[in-house]
C-alpha cells in the first residue's frame, strides 16, 4: 500500500500563486508515475500533471506555462508550482501515484481562486 500526503491548499488571490506538495510512504518501491487531478465544482475529475521516476511531465493545456509538475525522489515528493492562477483553476487537487498498474489517492487538498 501507498499512502499519499498533501499539503499547501488555500485560498489565493487570480494572478497569485500557490505550492501544492504530496509525500508517499509505504510500499513505494516500483512507484513510477506521480502528479495531481483535480476535480472542480459539477465538473469531472481531470489530469493536471504527471511526472514519472525519470522526469517525463505530461500537463493539461489549460495549465500549460503556468504550472509545473516537479519531483524529488529521494523524499518521494512530488511538487505543483501553480503561476498565474485563475478563478477556473478553483478545485479539490488530488495527489496520485502509480503502481504496478494501480493508482493510489490522497485524499485531495482545496484550491480556492477569487478575489
Amino acid at each position: 500500500q501507498v499512502q499519499l500526503v498533501e499539503r499547501g491548499g488555500g485560498l489565493a488571490q487570480p494572478g497569485g500563486s500557490l505550492r501544492l506538495s504530496c509525500a508517499a510512504s509505504g510500499s513505494i518501491f516500483g512507484l513510477n508515475g506521480m502528479g495531481w487531478y483535480r476535480q472542480g465544482p459539477g465538473k469531472e475529475r481531470e489530469l493536471v500533471a504527471e511526472i514519472t521516476s525519470g522526469g517525463s511531465t505530461t500537463y493539461a493545456d489549460s495549465v500549460k506555462g503556468r504550472f509545473t509538475v516537479s519531483r524529488d525522489n529521494a523524499k518521494n515528493t512530488v511538487y505543483l508550482q501553480m503561476n498565474t492562477l485563475k478563478p477556473e483553476d478553483t478545485a479539490v487537487y488530488y495527489c496520485f501515484g502509480s503502481q504496478w498498474g494501480i493508482n493510489y489517492w490522497g485524499e485531495g487538498t482545496l484550491v480556492t481562486v477569487s478575489s
